[in-house]
Formats: structure tokens, C-alpha cells, sequence
């Protein structure tokens, strides 16, 4: 524990997203906060055990005691304390009282909202759009350490090579408050060049925005971002405790499963890591994962999983009888020992880097249940 006194922690219930974080000594406030991997071993052993139907509600060490509650399944508080006469009895009752104080002055409906992730990002969306509406661009995303996590209707729509190569060069570019950039877009504009816009919002956080002549970067004061991205600054630090995990604290993979890449082809998005479990731990290094998940991409899209043709219209098979059978799912063994496996659901397609322990009869069974887990998120 970091320091005598007492910590108080809220989270959601369903993902783990940290809302925020009080601390007291000697009935006072403090500025000393729990470190998050402290924050993120109280949580994960009380999801943990809500996984396996335990309820873990409260714990004592030598010199401290911890209680978990978790109120309507949306809110999850936690206390920890080394205060003198701690116990607890005394400390659920505070976690009653601090859930009726967020009652109070919340609301019961926007507390038991909060759900997953998912209302995080239609409000980043929301912010997102209103923001770039109100600068006049209609391209604008949010990228988190090279990863674009929001983007507005517009800049889902551009062509592949541009929504691909915008985050790339962001993240190649040296770290900068605000930049004013010029690009030219190889498919929508290859002779006549655009600005690309970054403001930096925390570290590992930057605001993109696609634009022509207007605005100027002078036109982004303290006081419009602040407007737009100050109620948001929370939230977002909590996004970016995901990575490189990349996924939501509470989704809980095979521990079989090294790395995944997950994509829906209508919407033009994908969610890929190469440490599903937390840090890398036995099995091939993070770079050497993206290697071959990259390269079984490219397998199976070429041999197995083709893309449905620019026009629109169906393939044929050469004797003219109507589209030809697609495979659902395929795997192969690599020389290390791993498996690989893609499985191919409409519009969803799931690829899987995994250890060599995990069975090759159980390898579709897995890839259904780890597409089921998955498929809220895209």
C-alpha cells in the first residue's frame, strides 16, 4: 500500500474504466494517489472472482483492510484503509454512503448507464464531432499512441491507403504540442496538397484534423479545447491505460491466445494486439507476433478469404454455376510450434496467434467463443 490512510477507487463495474480516485490521511485530503497497477490488482481480483460466481466483498492484511461493492451491476467502489479502527463493517457503510452521494447529486439512470465502454465512445464521439463541426472539418480522429480509437463519420470514409498512413505518419513524427502539417492524399487529392492538424490533448493522446486553408492553428486557443476535451480528460487517461493491451480491462481471453487481429470490412475497422493477456510472457516477442499475424493476414485473404470484388458484383465459378465456396475456417502449424487460425463470420473475420499448447481439435471452438467475446467492441 502507498502510505497510511484511506483510498478510495471507483470504477465501471463491467470494464474497469477508472472514473476516479480519492485519498484521505487523518480525515484530510491528499494528493498521494494509489500507483494504477495497485488500482488495476484490486480490480482484477474482484473480477476476477465475479467470473467464477465468488463474491469477494471484503479482506485484511496486516495493517489494512479492503472492501469491495459493486452497486446495480454498473458502479464498482473500493475502499482500502490502514487507518486506526478501520474496519469492515465501517468502510462498506462509507461505500454505501459515497454510492448515495453520487445518487444524489448524479442521478440513479446516468450512474446504472455506464455500462462499457461503449458510452465512452459515443461520448468521445459526440465530442469528437462537435468539435470538428465547429472548426469546419469533417476529418478529425483521436489517435492513442498510434492508434486511431475515434474517428468521425468522414474519416471513416476515406480511401484505405489514407485512413492507413495518416496514423503512421503521426506516430513517426516527433512529439509536439501543436503542428501544422502538409500531406497529400494518394487516392482523394495527390496534386493539391491538404493540412493535417495535431494538437496533443495528454501525452500518447493527439487530436488529428484533415483540413484545407482553414482553420489556422492560432485558431485553436486554450479555451475552445478546453471547452470541447477538459470533461473528457479523465476518461481519456483511462483509455489510454489499455494499451498495449488494447482492449477493455474487463474482457478476459484464452490465456492460450498470444495475439489476435479482429475486423469488420464494412465498417473499414479492425482491433489487433499482440498482448491480449497484459506484458508478453512465454512464446515469441511482441514484434515477432505482429510478424506473423501480418503474414497469415496476408495468407489467408489471398488464398482462403478474398475480397468481394470492387464492382460490386458476385464471383462466378469458371463453370458459370454461381459464387464459388468460401471457407469459414482454416489454421496452420508454424515451425515454432504456434498455431495460427482465421475464421470467417459475414462481414467479421478473426485471425489468432496461438501457443503451441492449445489443442487443434479445440481451435474453432475457441475462435467462436473469442469472436462471441469480441464482436460488442466491433
Amino acid at each position: 500500500m502507498a502510505g497510511e490512510g484511506t483510498h478510495l477507487l471507483c470504477l465501471t463495474a463491467t470494464s474497469g474504466v477508472p472514473l476516479y480516485c480519492r485519498t484521505s490521511r487523518a480525515g484530510l485530503p491528499s494528493r498521494q494517489q494509489l500507483p494504477f497497477s495497485v488500482i488495476g490488482s484490486l480490480n482484477g481480483v474482484h473480477m476476477f472472482g465475479r467470473n467464477l460466481d465468488v463474491g469477494l466483498s471484503s479482506a485484511r492484511t496486516e495493517d489494512s483492510v479492503v472492501v469491495w461493492k459493486t452497486f446495480h451491476e454498473s458502479i464498482t467502489l473500493i475502499v482500502l484503509s490502514s487507518e486506526e479502527g478501520a474496519s469492515a463493517l465501517s468502510l462498506e457503510r462509507l461505500l454505501e454512503l459515497v454510492f448515495g452521494a453520487m445518487v444524489l447529486l448524479i442521478g440513479l439512470e446516468e450512474l446504472t448507464n455506464i455500462r462499457n465502454v461503449e458510452r465512452l465512445k459515443k461520448e468521445l464521439r459526440e465530442a469528437l464531432s462537435g468539435f470538428a463541426e465547429s472548426v469546419g472539418a469533417a476529418f478529425a480522429c483521436l489517435v492513442a499512441r498510434g492508434r486511431v480509437a475515434v474517428g468521425t463519420p468522414g474519416w471513416w470514409r476515406l480511401a484505405a491507403p489514407e485512413s492507413v498512413l495518416l496514423p503512421w505518419l503521426l506516430g513517426t513524427l516527433p512529439p509536439h504540442t501543436a503542428r501544422d502539417y502538409p500531406v497529400y492524399l494518394p487516392h482523394g487529392s495527390p496534386t493539391v496538397p491538404h493540412r493535417l492538424l495535431t494538437l496533443t490533448l495528454l501525452p500518447g493522446l493527439e487530436l488529428g484534423l484533415l483540413c484545407g486553408p482553414t482553420p489556422a492553428l492560432a485558431h485553436f486557443s486554450p479555451q475552445l479545447l478546453d471547452q470541447w476535451w477538459q470533461p473528457l480528460l479523465e476518461p481519456l487517461r483511462a483509455c489510454l491505460l489499455l494499451l498495449p493491451r488494447g482492449l477493455p480491462p474487463g474482457l478476459t481471453l484464452a490465456p492460450d491466445i498470444l495475439g489476435l487481429l479482429f475486423l469488420h470490412l464494412e465498417q473499414r475497422r479492425c482491433l489487433f494486439t499482440v498482448q491480449p493477456g497484459g506484458p508478453a510472457g512465454e512464446g515469441p516477442a511482441p514484434r515477432q507476433r505482429r510478424r506473423l499475424l501480418r503474414w497469415w493476414f496476408s495468407f489467408v485473404t489471398a488464398e482462403h478469404f478474398a475480397p468481394e470484388p470492387s464492382d460490386g458484383r458476385p464471383v462466378t465459378s469458371e463453370a458459370g454455376s454461381g459464387p464459388p465456396a468460401q471457407p469459414r475456417g482454416c489454421y496452420a502449424v508454424g515451425q515454432g510450434g504456434h498455431k495460427l487460425f482465421a475464421l470467417s463470420a459475414g462481414p467479421r473475420r478473426l485471425l489468432l496467434l496461438l501457443a503451441g499448447s492449445a489443442p487443434t481439435h479445440g481451435l474453432r471452438a475457441l475462435a467462436t467463443r473469442t469472436l462471441q467475446a469480441l464482436t460488442p467492441l466491433l
